[in-house]
């Protein structure tokens, strides 16, 4: 053979290599973490900040890749055709299709995307330097194939460069967190913690508080001693006073304030006035957002309001403690009532008290049901009959079957709600 012949089968080896790094580098900085580059560069890795570059300018880094690529491969090509038409003839044609056909996407698009697309992050940073010498190169070309691809598609009524994300940020995290959830990269309590904090910014007030039904008060009227022995008894620290009707809150009693002011009277219950003693109630309206909630009591350093709608009629209460508990889960200490709301049975299904939310039902279970249009499982259950079901009655929806087992006038107290689809476990849990 020639020294002609050698030098062309040489570059079409030194071409089918740089095919190989072009494919490879466009997977690899498509695919890489831009919240793993961002956390690098601000540790200082320098190679993370010019990776971060070219993300910023995607199309051109694309342009630019696809450009070399192709030059490479139309190169590669047409110097195995010569060699081999000058060996074969004619034919050579043929088998300079085959041959690179099989070279091209074996040893220059599938191997090495299946090596960036296994470790993006890791060969992101292996290629960033060279890929930004490229880019500079050929960035006049990239603009002006780029400047071609717009006048192109416009009249398509496709517009490159306008951001127009179909989801939130939020929504977004929150499906990523699930995605990694079921991979086996996030445990189901770090899901749910990270979940909750994205939830606060969609839900209300009315959302998380303690339904008027369930509030625990008292009433300013009773005997001091009694009203005293009511304190001492309670499991919570703070309760609503009231006089004349239960929605008439005329303040919020302290325990510790009450127990500071029977120590100043020498432990004597009838010197005590309760209504001296109780603090001034704080009153939000139901569609207060959480997280403004969250601010208002940090910003007030207190921790307690009552709820109420449009009417001014008392609702229910909210706490700092709820908030956190959208967070964290359930906190339980040893005053807490624990409400076994939740009852699992052995073939599956749960007994579950009507009063019971959707989003603690979800979260204890792993389960997905809406609670867009009701708080509780029992409103969720109205809401998607669309009527007040009877006891024993059952219904089929959103993958469950809900059975009436209990209910008191107009309120379903208990359900049985068994899944129709087995929930697949995912790994950490």
């Amino acid at each position: 053979m020639t020294a002609d012949l050698w030098l062309a089968i040489g570059t079409v080896f030194i071409c089918l290599i740089l095919s190989a790094f072009f494919s490879g580098s466009e997977t690899a900085l498509t695919a890489a973490s831009r919240a793993r580059m961002h956390a690098l560069e601000k540790g200082g890795d320098a190679q993370a900040g010019i990776v971060n570059r070219l993300l910023s300018l995607r199309e051109r880094l694309i342009g630019a890749i696809l450009i070399g690529n192709n030059i490479v491969n139309i190169l590669a090509s047409s110097l195995a055709t010569s060699v081999l038409v000058a060996f074969f003839g004619s034919a050579g044609v043929i088998y300079a299709t085959a041959v690179m056909t099989v070279l091209v996407v074996v040893f220059s698009e599938v191997m090495p995307k299946t090596v960036a697309i296994n470790a993006p992050d890791r060969v992101a940073l292996l290629v960033s330097r060279p890929v930004a010498v490229f880019v500079a190169l050929f960035g006049p070309l990239a603009l002006a194939v780029e400047a071609i691809v717009r006048l192109t598609l416009r009249p398509f009524g496709v517009r490159i460069g306008e951001n127009q994300a179909i989801l939130s940020a939020h929504e977004e995290l929150r499906g990523t967190v699930d995605l990694l959830h079921r991979e086996g990269g996030v445990v189901k309590d770090d899901r749910d913690m990270l979940g909750g904090l994205l939830d606060l910014q969609d839900l209300e007030v009315s959302d998380v508080m303690v339904h008027r039904t369930k509030m625990r008060t008292i009433n300013a009227e009773l005997p001091p001693q009694e009203l005293v022995n009511e304190v001492l008894s309670s499991p919570y620290t703070r309760l609503p006073l009231w006089r004349g009707t239960g929605d008439n809150i005329i303040g919020i009693l302290h325990a510790k304030d009450l127990l500071r002011a029977l120590a100043a009277a020498g432990g004597d219950a009838e010197k005590l006035d309760i209504e001296k003693i109780a603090l001034p109630a704080w009153f939000v309206p139901d569609t207060t957002g959480l997280v403004d909630q969250l601010r208002a009591f940090l910003s007030k350093k207190t921790h307690f309001a009552l709820v109420v709608d449009e009417y001014g009629e008392v609702m229910g209460l909210i706490t700092l403690e709820d908030i956190i508990e959208e967070i964290v889960g359930d906190i339980k200490d040893e005053h807490d009532i624990i409400v076994q709301g939740v009852r699992p049975l052995p073939d599956g299904s749960i007994n579950v008290d009507g009063s019971v939310p959707i989003r603690d039902l979800n979260r204890a279970m792993d389960w997905d049901l809406p609670d867009e249009e009701a708080t509780t499982i029992a409103g969720l259950v109205i809401h998607e009959a669309q009527t007040i079901p009877e006891q024993g009655q059952a219904f089929t929806f959103h993958n469950f079957r809900f059975q009436v087992l209990r209910k008191t006038r107009n309120r379903i107290t208990l359900l049985r709600v068994t899944p129709l689809i087995p929930r697949r476990k995912a790994a950490g849990e």
